[in-house]
């Protein structure tokens, strides 16, 4: 089964900083969209950064343009989140696509990803 294995995450002040990592189980990363996405409670999840670095495809929601950061190194998918606000409160998720498909511009809507992450608790207080 292909997967995506989360860490990071955690409280953090208003105006502070968290990175959230995702490893790939099953497979390793090449050509494939890759993605992070939030849920607060309550509202619908929300895809927030996807990028498919081989075609220089990205996109970010405009909630957290400028602040977050989609990006990959190797085999190890991050989201660097800055300057957080109490509104990106959520549990947050990695997500893969199908390696060689797809693109940022519009982002893929989650039902075409492939490879999950188990969710990560992203609290900001004021």
């Amino acid at each position: 089964e292909e997967t995506l294995v989360q860490s990071g995450g955690g409280l953090v002040q208003a105006g502070g900083s968290l990175k959230l990592s995702c490893v790939p189980s099953g497979f390793t990363f090449d050509d494939h969209v890759i993605g992070w996405f939030r849920q607060a409670p309550g509202k619908e999840r929300e895809q927030v950064a996807c990028t498919r670095e081989r075609i220089s495809s990205t996109y970010y929601a405009d909630s957290v343009k400028d602040r977050f950061t989609i990006s990959r190194d190797k085999n190890t998918m991050y989201l660097q989140m800055n300057d957080l606000k109490p509104e990106d409160t959520a549990v947050y998720s990695c997500a893969a696509g199908l390696e060689g498909w797809g693109s940022c511009e519009p982002p893929p809507p989650d039902y075409e990803y492939d490879a999950w992450g188990q969710g990560t608790q992203v609290t900001v207080s004021s």
